[in-house]
């Protein structure tokens, strides 16, 4: 059967070659946190089933080193073959190759890799980290790796957010853009709202917060039903737009504005279901610039509004 080797000789078949060695195993080594992956132990037990089992293995790309022959892609394969030597199967030597490029190359080859696992938003976020710190731009690491300048900033960002919830999103607990969302919003009190999150998604008999957690929606039925309370209560004048909410109205709009404001409650409580009516409406009102003011009408309406 005639082979590459053969192919190559015929000058006008256009082959090229890159070498590969067998390196002695014991002259491997991989440096302690070099990876821009988290070794995975699941994924390594794979590769050892395969070396004992015989199969095909792709080489590893390596640098040779005054240490000996440094690992730069194939971590989980050597991890491996170690693993497989201490079951007993023998592995003298394994196929690699050399790389040759910067050390920002060397990084980015990592994470570009398709050999290895998919990198996890943390693992992508330390690996731009480390090519920013090159001085990298955003857009030159985009063009790098091949992603978008908006999936940089967005995992640079992510790479920022407190070990708590940098936690939290390795263990499954939050989606990397609600950790993201949560550290933009809340600042330094970031760890206070996730675990807040944590805390409701467990209530709610969930191990994850999710978006609907997060950025619970408002039921749409209920908010154009308050917009058309407040219509039937607006008076307009010189003085700009007022609204009069007889006590008629308040227990329907109170029980709207409640559910609304349940997420982030605050504020004294009030047994007076009339001035929990005024306190509540005033508050909401507040928050998107409007103000009211409580003008008692009459002993037997007490708080109506304007």
């Amino acid at each position: 059967m005639p082979s590459l080797g053969q192919l190559y000789n015929d000058k006008d078949a256009g082959l090229t070659t890159r070498k590969t060695y067998n390196v002695p195993l014991e002259k491997i080594y991989a440096e302690e946190g070099y990876n821009v992956r988290e070794l995975n132990q699941a994924h390594v037990i794979e590769f050892r089933d395969a070396f004992i089992a015989g199969e095909y293995i792709p080489p590893l790309a390596v640098e040779v080193t005054e240490q000996g022959v440094k690992v730069i892609d194939g971590h989980h394969r050597y991890h491996g073959a170690l693993a497989a030597v201490e079951m007993g199967f023998e592995i003298v030597r394994l196929e690699c190759k050399d790389f040759t490029g910067s050390e920002a190359d060397k990084i980015a080859f990592m994470v570009t890799s398709s050999q290895g696992l998919a990198l996890s938003p943390l693992e992508r976020g330390a690996a731009y980290y480390r090519l920013q710190n090159q001085g990298w731009s955003p857009s030159e690491i985009a063009s790098k790796v091949k992603r978008s300048e908006s999936d940089i900033l967005q995992h640079l960002q992510l790479h920022e957010c407190t070990p708590y919830i940098k936690g939290l999103v390795r263990n499954g607990s939050m989606n990397y853009a609600i950790a993201i969302g949560i550290s933009r919003e809340h600042g330094v009190y970031a760890d206070r709202e996730a675990s807040r999150l944590m805390k409701k998604a467990e209530a709610a008999g969930k191990k994850k917060v999710t978006k609907s957690i997060a950025k619970p929606q408002f039921n749409a039925g209920k908010a154009r039903r308050f917009l058309e309370l407040l219509s039937a209560c607006q008076d307009s004048n010189d003085d700009g737009m007022s609204f009069a909410v007889p006590p008629a109205l308040q227990p329907e709009l109170l029980s709207i504005l409640q559910e609304y404001r349940y997420e982030n409650p605050n504020g004294d409580k009030s047994s007076d279901p009339d001035d929990v009516a005024v306190d509540e409406i005033q508050r909401s009102a507040a928050e998107s610039g409007i103000v009211f003011t409580v003008v008692n009408t009459s002993p037997e309406e007490k708080g109506a509004i304007q």
